[in-house]
């Protein structure tokens, strides 16, 4: 298996993830976010011999680095440049189903973090873009300059969690047109004021603005269900989360799926006829060692949650 020096992302929780997959030699897994292949190495140097791995991302430079980290591997790794709300489709393309497990880690890679181009930090003077693949026509500058001030504040509430929403939606629309990240994170920081945190004004803006962009949210949904349905009996679903609402979605969904009748509590016979697909292998999500911690310090907001197919 060929390790690149090249690659600097560090897979968040990947002794527990590898734990929580319980993978078998043999063993057929779908990791949704490969990016530059860290768990998915791990995974298909567990599983073999004789293991197999579906590997899909929308972002194309992601998914150079993975193919060049597995071209020895052609024969155990499929490694697809698309987004992981087709991956029902994407895994009967390939024949891969069922499968023993699937993979969702859901934080930026510093790799996409660090490129000065793709906008997503405002560490670097950049264009506003924050798409994860150039295929997407939808860019932050186009919400940032065309979106009206209600609609501007209404994401950077609804997935930024920020409570200065409307005032910071007023400021741009005032001051459009903002072009690039600095002119946006300095706008930011003047309505906001710098204060006593330790995290810049505009990362909650930023991150809303991300998640607007690429519908992230809009896509787990979808791409949890075709996850159930693709997996074999006693196969597992992991899920490393990076924020609050991705990890509310998700925690609300294993929960539901692991439940009988959903009919409200007045209904005093069911009529929904829901039928358990899950159970649910850890109620608390699972957080990173103090030793990863100290030396990783981006992995200080993931958590990880755990289901078995039924």
């Amino acid at each position: 298996m060929i390790m690149t020096s090249e690659l600097k992302h560090e897979p968040v929780l990947l002794r527990e993830c590898v734990e929580a997959l319980q993978i078998q030699r043999g063993g057929r897994y779908i990791d949704c976010t490969v990016n530059g292949g860290g768990h998915a190495a791990a995974i298909i140097e567990e599983s073999a011999p004789g293991g197999q791995l579906l590997g899909i991302d929308a972002d194309p430079s992601a998914l150079k680095l993975a193919k060049e980290r597995f071209r020895d591997c052609s024969d155990d790794v499929i490694l697809v440049n698309e987004n992981f709300k087709y991956l029902e489709s994407i895994a009967d393309r390939y024949g891969f189903r069922p499968v023993n497990g699937v993979l969702f880690d859901l934080g930026m890679s510093s790799l996409q973090l660090e490129d000065p181009g793709r906008g997503f930090s405002f560490q670097h003077d950049a264009p506003l873009d924050m798409r994860f693949s150039p295929g997407q026509t939808l860019t932050a500058a186009d919400i940032v300059n065309t979106y009206p001030e209600e609609g501007l504040a209404r994401i950077l509430e609804e997935y930024g969690e920020e409570w200065r929403a409307r005032r910071i939606a007023g400021s741009v629309v005032r001051n459009r047109p903002v072009n690039t990240t600095l002119e946006l994170a300095r706008l930011v920081e003047r309505v906001a004021g710098g204060g006593r945190s330790r995290i810049h004004p505009a990362t909650k803006t930023f991150q809303a603005l991300r998640m607007a962009v690429n519908e992230e949210l809009d896509n787990l949904d979808s791409a949890l269900r075709q996850a159930v349905s693709l997996l074999g009996s006693s196969g597992r679903i992991v899920v490393i989360s990076f924020h609050s609402l991705e990890d509310r979605l998700v925690k609300n969904f294993f929960r539901r799926e692991s439940q009988g009748c959903l009919c409200p509590p007045e209904v005093l016979l069911c009529t929904c006829g829901h039928v358990p697909s899950l159970k649910v292998v850890s109620k608390k999500a699972i957080r990173p060692s103090e030793t990863e911690l100290a030396s990783n310090p981006r992995s200080r907001s993931a958590k990880m949650r755990v289901a078995e197919r039924i």
